[in-house]
This record gives C-alpha cells, structure tokens and sequence, in this order.
C-alpha cells in the first residue's frame, strides 16, 4: 500500500507549491510519486494533479450557478466533494505509487473544520499509512506571539484529523540563519519560550507565565524542520521524518535504512 503525505495550511503557506516540489524530489530519488488535489477552488497548480478535485466539483462553477459569495461556494463544494467520494476512490485505487501526495484547500478551516474534510480524507486514505504536514508560515513565526499561534493552530488539525503530524517551517528562504535557529530553539526549549512570551503584550493577553510553562512542553512536542520549496533545503531531513512515522525510518523501497537520511 502507498504511503500517505497529507499536506495542511493556512491559506499562502505555501501547500501547493511544496506538493509540487516535494512530488519531483522523490521522484529525482527513484520513488513514483502521486499527487491528490483536493482543492475545488485552485486557480493554477504548479503540479499535474493525478487525481483532481475539480474535475468533479468546481468552485467557480458552483459560485456562478448558485449565485453564491467565494466562501459560501467553497463549503458548498466542499461538501459535494463528498457526494463523490466513489468515484474519486475509483481514481484513488487504480494509483499504483509509493508515495501519494494530498495537496489540500487553501481554506484550512473549511477543510479542517467542517465534517465532510475528514471524511473525505479517511476515505481516501484507508487502511494506508498517513502523515500530515503542517505547514507553519515562517515570517509569521518570527515573533514568539505568532509562533505560539501557529503552534495553537497545529495542535487543532491534529485533534482534528487525528494522523501523526509533522510541524514544517514552510518558506525557509525568507528567515535568517538566525530567525531559523531561535524558532528551533524555542521548540527545543520551551522554558525559554514562556519566557520570550511573556515578554510579548500579545501572549501575555490570555497567560501568564505559569500558564505557558505548563502549555508550552505540549506544543512543542511535534518535530519541526525547516524547508524551502524553492531550493529543496530541509527536504532530506523532512524526507527522514515522514520515514520514522510511516516505515519506522526504513526506505519504501528497499526496505532498508534509507541511504539519503
């Protein structure tokens, strides 16, 4: 069976562009590669989607015929998505991929947080083993508030849907060397982390310190790894990542430790 990279984010994350980018890098190392759209609303994919939503559902359609505002067309698509979950399951079951990737909607909270997503998703999915990506907009992490944010926001897609998930610093390139090592270390301590939020008038809203030294251990929790589309730096370390979670760190093909970790 294929092994599942399920891709989430906020809208401009940068979800599609790593779809894309993340498909050609395994495909340089030898592995076949799908990829999944599941965005009703896509206006232009960097990617050739093997399966694609909209071939089924378009939102745009749905928008004109329904006389409906962009919003409301995409959680009226999103639950027609469901109503053909056969066919693209048809679609679905005749890859033949190691890898398939699942390039989600740019609405996050229209996908997450309404019933059809996840039903969608486990259909899809099966009996497979999945991980999510959660991508983490790196300029928006700079500050220790907006890093708490996302943080939050990561720990409910993974209430939510329910996969083991991995926290991606999407957008890489944008940071200093020196932005990327003080998001790594406040992951790594989360000590000093409460203790940069306390500083932050914004934190400081809802917690206090104790708060966040008792919060902040489960935030931190999840792996992290910076990544650039763009230059594919960070993608052999996200690469031994999904590993660990989906073949306990062994190589799809061989079975093996694979040599590129």
């Amino acid at each position: 069976m294929p092994y599942y990279i399920v891709i989430l984010g906020t809208a401009g994350s940068g979800k599609t562009t790593l779809t894309g980018s993340l498909q050609g890098w395994l495909e340089d190392y030898g592995f076949d590669a799908a990829t999944i759209n599941l965005d009703p609303a896509a206006e232009y994919l960097p990617y050739k989607p093997d399966i694609d939503v909209r071939d089924y559902v378009n939102a745009r359609e749905i928008m004109l015929k329904y006389r409906l505002g962009p919003n409301g067309a995409l959680i009226v698509s999103s639950d027609l998505i469901a109503t053909k979950l056969d066919e693209i399951l048809d679609e679905v079951n005749a890859l033949r991929s190691n890898y398939i990737l699942v390039d989600t909607p740019g609405q996050l909270e229209v996908f997450a947080f309404r019933e059809s997503g996840p039903i969608v998703l486990n259909t899809i999915i099966g009996d497979s083993k999945a991980v999510t990506l959660f991508l983490i907009d790196s300029i928006f992490s700079r500050t220790p508030s907006g890093l708490l944010s996302a943080l939050l926001l990561s720990a409910s897609i993974h209430v939510r849907l329910g996969k083991p998930q991995i926290n991606v610093l999407a957008k890489s390139d944008l940071l200093s060397n020196e932005d990327i090592d003080r998001i790594l270390n406040y992951m790594e301590n989360p000590g000093e982390f409460a203790y940069s939020l306390v500083n932050d008038r914004a934190a400081r809203i809802l917690w206090d310190l104790g708060d966040l030294e008792a919060m902040l251990p489960r935030l931190t929790m999840y792996d992290v790894v910076p990544v650039s589309a763009i230059s594919r730096d960070g993608f052999d370390n996200l690469y031994a990542l999904i590993q660990r979670v989906v073949a306990g760190g062994e190589d799809y093909l061989t079975e093996e430790p694979s040599p590129i970790l």
